[in-house]
């Protein structure tokens, strides 16, 4: 059989040859106590990417979102964000769970945004009957509405709003490279408008393990504290930062052929029978499908391409999301397109 080619999400990448070089060559120290100097060059690095002060190296995005809004919100204070965001749809509820945060989800838009006025209606008033609106969360790249990118016009709408209302603003950034490079933008001008960003090195920018927390110098080492209350306080953990630096030095411009790959990959599917499609919203590497055929479910072919070697995710019974990456090439998408020609053919 042919090498696997995994489709499923980003998160499979693997660490690149320079990645495991330097996790092997890696100056380590204790980091709960401050003493990794490659995680500390980390943080320095990230921080001054997003353009904040300050950054914290934690294991994971679902961690870095948590230790943001239980940094942000006290217990009963609330929280806006979207109904189809990752925070409120794939974290377990974390930060209602163990923060005792009110989750106040409105409507996502198609392209991934929060319509302003709606984030306005759902702002609370002052009243004893009600919790404190503390905050607004968004996510950029937009998971599921198809890796669709928040522009910096809409982000200083938000601000605007915000700052009308006393609020803080948090992004969930797991995949704001992709944003930056769709757009061809420094990132800084994606995240300038919010006080907090994450972001994530094990997704696109193919580290093995870990995200950032970036944002003002007192927000970061409250969030140190709320890390180590969570168990993420973490010893000689430079030999992963040293794959997060190499992703940011060397993995982020070439984001860009992720994107080529996943318009290849929709165009070629809109023309397939069978698959519904719109190659014109495909903005960065991640896109959705839907499956029109008399006979078979999205589970039902996927099944079968996985007999043929590739890995498909199908998010409910009749769509894809599809998601390229460090290890998919032109010549991956133009098998896979040939494979499920066979399959839905057949």
């Amino acid at each position: 059989m042919e090498r696997v080619i995994d489709l499923r999400s980003d998160t499979v990448t693997k660490p690149t040859p320079a990645m495991r070089e330097a996790m092997y060559r890696a100056e380590v120290g204790d980091d709960v106590w401050g003493d990794d100097p490659t995680v500390n060059r980390l943080q320095e690095v990230a921080a001054e990417r997003m353009g904040k002060e300050a950054a914290l190296f934690v294991p994971s995005g679902t961690m870095g979102n948590l230790v943001a809004l239980l940094t942000h919100c006290r217990r009963g204070e609330e929280v806006i964000l979207g109904d189809l965001s990752h925070t409120f749809t794939h974290e377990v509820g974390g930060a209602s769970a163990l923060g005792g945060i009110v989750f106040h989800p409105i409507p996502t838009e198609p392209d991934g945004r929060l319509a302003p006025e709606r984030v306005e209606a759902a702002v609370r008033p002052v009243d004893i009957h009600f919790p404190r609106t503390r905050l607004i969360c968004l996510e950029n790249t937009h998971n599921r509405t198809g890796g669709r990118v928040l522009r910096p016009d809409y982000m200083r709408q938000v601000r605007a709003l915000a700052d009308r209302h006393g609020l803080a603003v948090h992004l969930d950034g797991a995949r704001v490279f992709n944003a930056a490079v769709a757009l061809g933008v420094d990132v800084k001008d994606l995240v300038r408008d919010a006080d907090t960003v994450m972001f994530c090195l094990s997704k696109g920018l193919a580290a093995p393990v870990g995200s950032l927390l970036c944002g003002p110098k007192e927000f970061i080492a409250e969030a140190r504290r709320n890390r180590k209350m969570l168990g993420g306080g973490m010893r000689q953990v430079g030999v992963l930062a040293a794959a997060g630096l190499v992703a940011l030095e060397q993995m982020v411009d070439r984001l860009a052929e992720d994107h080529a790959n996943a318009r290849r990959l929709a165009e070629g599917l809109a023309d397939l029978p069978g698959f519904v499609v719109d190659p014109s919203v495909v903005e960065t590497n991640i896109f959705m499908a839907d499956v029109d055929h008399p006979r078979l479910t999205a589970r039902d072919i996927a099944a079968r391409m996985r007999e043929k070697g590739v890995l498909l995710y199908a998010i409910a019974p009749r769509r894809f999301r599809f998601v390229t990456h460090y290890h998919i090439t032109a010549e991956d998408v133009d098998r896979v397109l040939l494979l499920l020609q066979e399959v839905v053919a057949a």
